[in-house]
């Protein structure tokens, strides 16, 4: 079940979702920055949307790679610390598929790539109140679920599920890394903007599955 690939246009789906959630969240995600760090994410976020867009419009994508590319692309011409790191890991994602779309055994490679690729250049652990909080549980419930063969719907549904319950781990943590290491307790109570952004990647793909995606519930970002 899991050597079957995600159905035709997944990759547009997620990646159509995505921006229509970020587009719609871009203040929520700022104001976490605001009482966390240094007030830019929100910006970085929409600017690297608006950067994919044209990337999209420019040479339309035709599979699966091209639409993850496209997003790569946008964010790693983007600046601030986050830019960069989500622009590798979304290279990650682009990368994992062989075929139009991705198997889900190629997506939670991928997801784990991207996941080891954050890692590495971040030098963040779970713990640390960073992206890394949602990506970490969410790379190694994916795993798990296709070591057991289950439906790609219920297994990326438990992937965001476990990237939601992450981020939100990181209200009542003191950040080690990121820009909220530089404000110590003052981050306390507040959700990591890094991290509710992953999830947000992961709810997306989760929505992604069926041909006409819902609206994503994002009531857990306050």
């Amino acid at each position: 079940m899991t050597d079957t690939r995600l159905t035709s246009g997944f990759g547009r789906r997620w990646v159509e979702s995505l921006s229509a959630t970020f587009r719609d969240r871009t203040d929520v995600l700022a104001d976490l920055d605001r009482r966390s760090g240094d007030g830019d994410f929100g910006t970085n976020i929409a600017t690297a949307m608006r950067r994919a867009q044209a990337n999209i419009e420019g040479e339309a994508p035709q599979d699966y790679t091209g639409w993850l590319t496209a997003v790569s692309r946008g964010f790693l011409g983007t600046g601030g610390t986050s830019g960069p790191l989500f622009g590798m890991f979304f290279r990650d994602l682009a990368r994992c598929a062989e075929g139009s779309e991705p198997t889900l055994a190629e997506l939670s490679a991928g997801l784990s790539a991207g996941l080891a690729t954050v890692q590495r250049y971040g030098k963040a652990e779970v713990g640390h109140k960073t992206m890394v909080d949602a990506l970490g549980p969410a790379a190694r419930t994916l795993e798990s679920l296709v070591a057991t063969e289950t439906a790609p719907a219920e297994a990326l549904a438990a992937t965001a599920r476990a990237a939601v319950d992450g981020a939100l781990s990181t209200a009542e943590m003191r950040a080690k890394r990121g820009r909220a290491s530089y404000v110590g307790d003052v981050a306390r109570g507040v959700l990591d903007p890094g991290a509710a952004a992953a999830a947000l990647v992961l709810q997306s793909a989760a929505a992604a599955v069926d041909a006409a995606p819902a609206a994503l519930d994002t009531a857990w970002l306050g």
